[in-house]
């Protein structure tokens, strides 16, 4: 009778195990990714342009198509993530912007859209800054500084 009551009470154990498995991940199916805010930068491009075509910079991408909606090309993942609302990023198509809101799937719910700016005005002063060349020698604006000037550029490696 013992070994009778012990099996019953080990099947009542597992059998509560099972559906308290099976309820936390019924809930955790359902719970909606919407929830994680976060920042996406990129460019607003066509919904008919692939992250290769986007990628490529084809005239394509920043083409308005009947029927395609916007989307954000993320070139750092190389991604394109939906939008919604459109109405928030209509005027938008081939700009570069960084947008706030939250993931839902694949989709980003549109909080907030702003311009990118990347980089310094033209005639705007560079900060101070020191950096190593490729020798391996500290370079700052003093030090590259020429007659007439200095002109900067940084060049993102293609390949990343």
């Amino acid at each position: 009778m013992r070994l009778s009551t012990a099996c019953s009470r080990t099947r009542y154990f597992f059998l509560c195990l099972a559906a308290l498995t099976f309820a936390v991940s019924l809930t955790a199916a359902g719970q909606n990714t919407a929830a994680n805010p976060g920042l996406w930068s990129g460019v607003i491009v066509s919904s008919a342009c692939n992250a290769d075509e986007a990628f490529n910079e084809s005239p394509e991408c920043t083409r308005n198509v009947p029927g395609a909606k916007l989307s954000l090309y993320d070139d750092t993942n190389r991604v394109i993530y939906g939008l919604e609302p459109q109405k928030s990023v209509i005027a938008r198509l081939g700009d570069t912007v960084t947008v706030g809101g939250a993931l839902d799937g694949d989709t980003i719910q549109v909080a907030s859209i702003e311009l990118m700016s990347i980089g310094l005005a033209v005639g705007q002063k560079a900060p101070a800054f020191s950096i190593p060349d490729q020798f391996g020698r500290v370079q700052t604006l003093e030090t590259l500084k020429g007659t007439n000037g200095t002109v900067l550029l940084f060049f993102r490696s293609a390949d990343w």
